[in-house]
């Protein structure tokens, strides 16, 4: 995360402790019911930034560092 690049942690643990993963499915879910859409980046092989979409918590791979979270576009559904 870079400060001031808009960058802001919600929520971090570790999946492996259940009362971690309670919290983070908790945050996930909040997050998606209020409108945010959620990524997972990928490794950085060729240069550029990628990421896979994820619609739920399961989606997420245990050993990802960050989910991202942004808004929808607007106008869109």
């Amino acid at each position: 995360m870079k400060p001031g690049h808009g960058e802001v942690l919600i929520a971090e643990g570790d999946v492996e402790l259940a009362d971690d993963e309670r919290r983070l499915v908790e945050e996930f879910r909040r997050q998606l019911q209020d409108g945010q859409w959620a990524a997972v980046p990928l490794s950085d092989v060729t240069g550029r930034r990628q990421a896979q979409m994820v619609k739920s918590f399961a989606d997420v791979p245990r050993d990802a560092e960050r989910v991202i979270f942004f808004p929808r576009a607007a106008g869109g559904r």
